[in-house]
């Protein structure tokens, strides 16, 4: 790709809800392009290739959600035409709608993609691009905490959470990183696509950042496990979560619940989004990974007490949903446990 001659504009929107790691993280690696590895191996800041700057729906400062001071470059009336929207993570109750909320940004971010401008999200930020019905019938990513959210508010968005980065829209122009740091995948993609590879890999070296392979499913936990409208299934919830290891679960709840197994099947399904057969499985393999994490039990003998009799299947289903499989789950979360328990 070719540099551009002048810098590209890019506008990072902030509220008081914005998580203010992302925000000025954001800020740090669409400023570098150009400029800190010249900086860094020459001792001579080089031309920077991007523009960022912090725009808000008013000028006024505030405080981020964690309390750290916030100063808008501009506010949504008077801000330069941006190449590039970046939203941030904000905190929203997960699972809840946050229609009404912020009306002045939706309809600055439907303007400013209708004009053809980029838009990229990070976590929770995807909501906001649900909010401007810019997601309708398309694919999409969230962080997994937050997958309810989209999926309850937004009829028609087809969630891939287990990706950490989601190409989206006319032109592949609405790009989303799922959750935690993925958003540092995010800067950097879009510094190689509207800067040059070259420039994306002199930041990721300057930064020691690494691209996230493995997307968001070794890291998901819980997810799609909260309590539903339906008092029956989040009685059945319960008790999966204390009898996931019971041989024949779904037959054994089928009995307790009362309930036809079809009839059974198709609420429990519409209520968690989830089988009843996926969320055991799902107990079953949260359970898996602690156990990998804080002991050395082998392999099957883990299987065994999660409630699987075949061995290598529990392998294929481990490595098929989480994406690794349970020895390199135990050596790279593991080791990371034991790392943080001697500090």
């Amino acid at each position: 790709m070719v540099v551009q001659s002048s810098p590209l504009n890019v506008a990072i929107l902030a509220m008081p809800e914005v998580t203010a790691s992302t925000l000025f993280g954001m800020f740090d690696l669409l400023s570098s392009p150009g400029k800190d590895f010249d900086f860094i191996t020459h001792g001579v800041a080089g031309e920077a290739h991007m523009r960022p700057y912090v725009v808000a729906r008013e000028r006024g400062g505030f405080l981020a959600a964690n309390g750290i001071w916030v100063r808008p470059d501009y506010d949504l009336r008077d801000c330069p035409q941006p190449d590039i929207i970046c939203i941030p993570d904000f905190f929203v109750q997960p699972g809840a709608s946050i229609a009404g909320q912020y009306d002045s940004e939706v309809q600055w971010l439907k303007r400013a993609h209708d004009a053809g401008t980029m838009l990229a999200s990070a976590c929770s930020g995807a909501v906001l691009l649900g909010e401007a019905g810019l997601l309708t019938n398309r694919e999409a990513t969230i962080h997994w905490g937050y997958v309810a959210t989209l999926v309850n508010n937004y009829p028609g968005v087809k969630v891939k959470p287990s990706q950490s980065l989601v190409l989206s829209g006319e032109a592949q122009r609405i790009i989303m990183a799922g959750g935690g740091s993925s958003w540092q995948d995010l800067a950097l993609y879009l510094i190689a696509r509207f800067v040059g590879l070259k420039e994306a890999m002199e930041v990721a070296k300057v930064y020691m950042l690494q691209w996230h392979d493995l997307g968001q499913q070794p890291f998901a936990a819980l997810m799609g496990f909260r309590q539903t409208e339906d008092a029956v299934i989040n009685r059945c919830q319960e008790w999966i979560a204390t009898n996931y290891r019971t041989h024949s679960p779904i037959a054994a709840m089928t009995e307790w619940s009362g309930l036809p197994e079809r009839s059974l099947v198709r609420r429990f399904t519409k209520a968690t989004g989830m089988t009843p057969l996926d969320y055991v499985h799902a107990h079953r393999l949260e359970e898996a990974k602690q156990m990998l994490e804080t002991g050395d039990l082998p392999v099957e003998a883990i299987a065994n007490e999660v409630g699987y009799e075949d061995t290598s299947f529990f392998g294929r289903l481990f490595r098929r949903k989480v994406g690794l499989t349970p020895a390199q789950y135990r050596l790279r979360f593991g080791s990371l446990r034991r790392v943080l328990a001697r500090i």
